[in-house]
């Protein structure tokens, strides 16, 4: 683990929004849609590329200016987080070594929390989020473990691999985990001053 090369974003954002009751990709906070919110977030930190892995029926448009996206298409949302983290992390080309997985539903990430994430790069192969001893997105792993995403299934993510090799795992901590927006009264909680 040398903690040298370019660090890509794979925004996994192709969920179902069974409980939002709608597309959360295109809900509007701030004037912006979720995934663009997500995307700046990516922006400012410098992770480049940047991947989004969205469902067959999102217009690329739905991330605002596109023109450094690579956009990866899932077939089968159905099949949960792992399937897009699996075609997130093998679009990346070889100039990425490592990759920050950022949630499409977290469109407030909080800048010093990717930076705390970035600046423990090279002690561990991955190094994850950790609050309330919670550790979750955003996580970076190392190029030598993307291969982690074809030993998942299901729609758990890394959660549990996280959990279980936790001598692999730089836990960083932060204040509070970004909220995700799983239903309408998560977007008005977001939408409060």
């Amino acid at each position: 683990m040398s903690g040298d090369g370019r660090v890509g974003a794979v925004i996994l954002a192709a969920g179902l929004s069974r409980r939002y009751g709608a597309p959360k990709q295109l809900a509007v906070l701030s004037g912006r849609t979720l995934l663009e919110l997500v995307v700046a977030c990516a922006r400012q930190a410098g992770l480049t590329p940047i991947t989004v892995v969205a469902p067959l029926w999102l217009d690329r448009w739905a991330a605002g200016s596109v023109d450094d996206l690579q956009w990866i298409l899932n077939p089968f949302p159905e099949r949960g987080l792992s399937l897009s983290l699996r075609l997130g992390l093998g679009a990346l080309d070889a100039a990425a070594s490592a990759a920050v997985i950022l949630l499409g539903d977290q469109p407030r990430i909080p800048p010093s929390t990717l930076a705390a994430v970035l600046a423990a790069r090279g002690n561990r192969p991955v190094v994850a989020a950790e609050a309330g001893g919670v550790l979750a997105p955003p996580v970076l792993l190392e190029r030598g473990q993307f291969h982690l995403a074809g030993q998942l299934s299901g729609d758990i993510g890394l959660r549990g691999w996280l959990r279980s090799h936790a001598d692999l795992v730089e836990a960083v901590p932060v204040g509070n985990h970004p909220l995700d927006v799983d239903t309408l009264d998560d977007l008005a909680a977001l939408e409060r001053p």
